[in-house]
């Protein structure tokens, strides 16, 4: 049984929140950071600067301030603040980062920190560029609508004058969700972060992990890839004891169990992701328990 209390800490002016959940009993225990049981394990999620219901009033704040460094400060602030915790022990504490949140998760494990991880989870770390993983989705969008696919030249254009410091200039043409994507990247309130982010990678950063980490890419998951993004973080990885891959063959990108068909699943408006009846993907959370277990007992 677990219980849960909302927390705050303060950064940079800004309060954060989070969400701390506990084990009934004494402890210490291992505890788990989720940035985006089975056995007593200590959680906490917490909502970044810029998202959650305190976004609109922290976003004016962070005009120009927001980075990959911002988003590590973020974690570092985080981890602090589970570690105080009189139920946790500060030694035994893992970072589980989603998609983006497993380059922050990287960047704090691959960093002096006052508070080191035991282990890191990644679920869905993108191992091309994260510009070229935004462009395959757009393309795997662009081939559902009539007329889609001939877009793409110019979608790529766009992407190639962003990555040489110019504005995108997005092409009349695209539909108007294409546009919305790739506009995103040039909002000022995203900067430096969208330019930092478009170029990164979690290929590059793996190698410098020395201590266990369990890398899971979803089979159903239709924005990083098992072998677009798992076959670059495979031979990242190559000869690494410490660094262990599972590919769950009917998880999503959110780790939700997905039993449709490849073509279903790309064709369907939306994510799917928090329609009545998702659940997470069963092999998925028994493969992160089992690593934990192992890392932590």
């Amino acid at each position: 049984m677990t219980s849960s209390a909302e927390v705050s800490w303060q950064l940079d002016g800004i309060t954060m929140y989070g969400t701390i959940a506990r084990p009934d009993g004494d402890g210490p225990f291992p505890a788990v950071v989720l940035v985006a049981g089975s056995g007593p394990i200590a959680s906490l999620r917490y909502d970044k600067r810029a998202s959650g219901p305190h976004a609109v009033q922290n976003v004016t704040k962070l005009i120009g301030r927001m980075s990959m460094q911002s988003h590590l400060d973020e974690l570092v602030a985080a981890v602090g603040e589970l570690a105080a915790q009189d139920f946790v022990d500060a030694s035994r504490i893992v970072g589980l980062g989603n998609s983006e949140g497993t380059l922050h998760v990287l960047h704090y494990a691959t960093s002096a920190q006052d508070v080191p991880f035991a282990g890191i989870v990644l679920a869905a770390p993108p191992g091309r560029a994260v510009g070229e993983v935004v462009l395959s989705q757009l393309a795997l969008q662009a081939a559902q609508v009539p007329g889609g696919t001939e877009l793409m030249p110019a979608v790529r254009a766009a992407a190639g004058r962003y990555e040489a410091g110019q504005p995108m200039n997005l092409d009349p043409r695209l539909p108007d969700s294409v546009k919305m994507v790739l506009a995103s990247f040039e909002v000022p309130a995203n900067l430096p972060l969208a330019r930092e982010l478009w170029a990164e990678d979690a290929a590059g950063s793996l190698p410098k992990v020395k201590i266990p980490a369990l890398v899971l890419i979803g089979m159903k998951d239709l924005q990083v890839d098992v072998h677009a993004d798992g076959e670059p973080l495979q031979e990242a990885a190559a000869g690494m004891a410490n660094v262990t891959f599972a590919f769950p063959p009917n998880a999503n990108h959110v780790f939700k169990e997905d039993t449709r068909g490849a073509a279903e699943a790309a064709g369907a408006p939306g994510t799917g992701y928090n329609e009545p009846g998702t659940r997470l993907d069963p092999e998925s959370l028994q493969t992160i328990l089992a690593w934990l277990r192992g890392v932590l007992t």
